[in-house]
């Protein structure tokens, strides 16, 4: 399995950036904050209000969004398995090699989250001295052959959808008798709905941990497939399941904040809420009338313009917004900057965090100073389908460079498997991307935003990484997955 040039086996136990710069961003009386980080599964912001969705009310998300800061250029990956990983390790796909999705448990084939030759935003928040807890999806190890992987991941609690694991039914369930998984192990939670479980097992580690400082990722499972209904309502359309799973997911974002003022640490929590990519195909929202079908596991913005808010009442002033941009590879420096870990200076491309490039850059700055903020000039995303495969070196990318696409403020690049540009977009003026302006650069601010981004194909590595990972044992149920079975679903 190849592995990248600036690869080493170090472990990653300090963080090493000096960053001067941004110890001024944040006022110095505010304490180090609590962290909760909720990412939504499969929504995008043709579904919520406060980004202006019609036929639907999310009045608790834009609660928090008034209470805090909207953002409009944030760009995950345009699925599961990429966006989880860029967050985890604040390294671009083409790096950590999770180029495309590959559900661990379903499918196997040794791979895994290798926290031991990764970076890992956990790690680096628990050796911060921060207390971690993690509820909902992870997907990316399988709990039966590493039933201490999110404890060596550096989570002090857990309480998980195990994901669909190969020859367990039960285990497809994540909603009605959901099967979970906590440091007891695996079981169904009869007569129970799994968002409940996630929801409740972390007001109680709000509760248990108010004198502390601490970090928790909500990963909910909300509001992939299978459409279901929920305890408070039922539906017989695709549409109207969705919706009550979507009022589900706002009322649980209200509990939460509401957990976090009867707790009395409301005022210095950091609460981050967004999600992993578009809403599911299939499903289609509107935003002042203009229809928006779901953009999952696709790179228009529909799939990775994802709705992104973040609420500190102790530094972030209510009710502000931002069109700076950033990326699901910024949230790893941006954690380990606000727990005071020297991360990565504002103005640099990249940084080493011990022995991994890191391609992400801190955004703590765009709390404090708002529409004044520069931050970065282009964000990236990849990863969209399901082009992996198993082999006999273990799971490797299909393509040696994948598509993928670049953008500033106003104009977006496609970029090709052939490293070339293939689509050039303004995305003020053709929000839809329907108009190829690549044959039309005909004005100076059109040719100077392409050439600033076509420009960045050239620093790409080669070859995208494959996924780095020492693999896991075969097991009994690892079904061999051969080059001719590639008509994966997505789960």
């Amino acid at each position: 399995m190849k592995k990248p040039a600036i690869y080493l086996l170090l472990p990653l136990l300090i963080y090493a950036c000096g960053d001067k710069a941004s110890e001024k961003q944040i006022p110095q009386k505010a304490e180090k904050p609590n962290i909760i980080f909720l990412m939504v599964d499969d929504l995008g912001k043709e579904w919520l209000s406060c980004y202006g969705a019609d036929n639907i009310e999310t009045p608790q998300i834009d609660a928090l969004a008034e209470s805090g800061m909207l953002f409009h250029n944030a760009w995950s990956m345009p699925q599961c398995t990429p966006s989880r990983l860029t967050l985890l390790t604040g390294q671009y796909p083409f790096r950590h090699g999770w180029v495309n999705h590959w559900d661990v448990p379903r499918w196997g084939g040794g791979a895994h989250y290798d926290e031991t030759k990764n970076p890992s935003l956990v790690k680096g928040l628990k050796n911060a001295g921060y207390k971690t807890c993690i509820a909902g999806k992870w997907q990316i190890d399988d709990f039966r052959v590493e039933p201490d992987a999110l404890s060596r991941n550096g989570f002090d609690a857990w309480c998980m959808w195990t994901g669909y694991e190969t020859g367990i039914p039960a285990s497809a369930e994540r909603y009605q008798e959901p099967y979970l998984f906590t440091s007891d192990g695996s079981k169904t939670y009869e007569g129970k709905f799994g968002p409940d479980v996630f929801r409740d097992f972390i007001i109680d580690f709000i509760e248990e941990h108010k004198d502390t400082t601490f970090f928790v990722y909500y990963p909910m499972v909300l509001t992939h497939t299978p459409l279901v209904n929920t305890p408070d309502e039922e539906a017989d359309s695709k549409v109207g399941k969705h919706k009550a799973m979507l009022r589900y997911t706002d009322k649980i974002t209200g509990q939460l904040v509401d957990a976090l003022e009867k707790a009395g640490i409301r005022e210095n929590t950091l609460f981050v809420w967004t999600t992993d990519n578009g809403s599911t195909r299939g499903i289609t929202g509107s935003i002042a009338g203009r229809k928006i079908p779901g953009g999952k596991m696709r790179m228009l913005e529909s799939g990775i313009n994802s709705p992104f808010i973040a609420s500190w009442p102790k530094v972030i002033p209510a009710g502000s917004e931002t069109d700076a941009l950033l990326d699901f590879s910024d949230l790893l420096p941006t954690f380990l900057d606000i727990a005071g870990v020297k991360s990565c200076n504002p103005g640099k491309e990249n940084c080493q965090l011990q022995s991994y490039e890191i391609d992400g850059r801190s955004f703590k700055g765009a709390f404090s100073e708002g529409k004044d903020y520069q931050g970065r000039d282009w964000i990236l995303a990849m990863g969209g389908g399901n082009n992996a495969r198993r082999t006999e070196a273990g799971v490797e990318n299909q393509y040696a460079f994948r598509d993928r696409v670049l953008r500033d403020k106003r104009f977006k690049l496609y970029i090709g498997i052939d490293r070339k540009a293939e689509k050039f977009i303004d995305l003020l003026a053709d929000p839809d991307e329907e108009v190829n302006l690549i044959d039309s650069l005909n004005t100076t601010e059109r040719k100077a935003s392409f050439e600033k981004l076509a420009a960045l194909i050239a620093k790409f590595p080669q070859q995208d990484s494959d996924p780095i990972y020492d693999p896991n044992p075969a097991q009994e149920w690892d079904v061999e997955i051969t080059a001719k079975s590639q008509e994966w679903k997505i789960q």
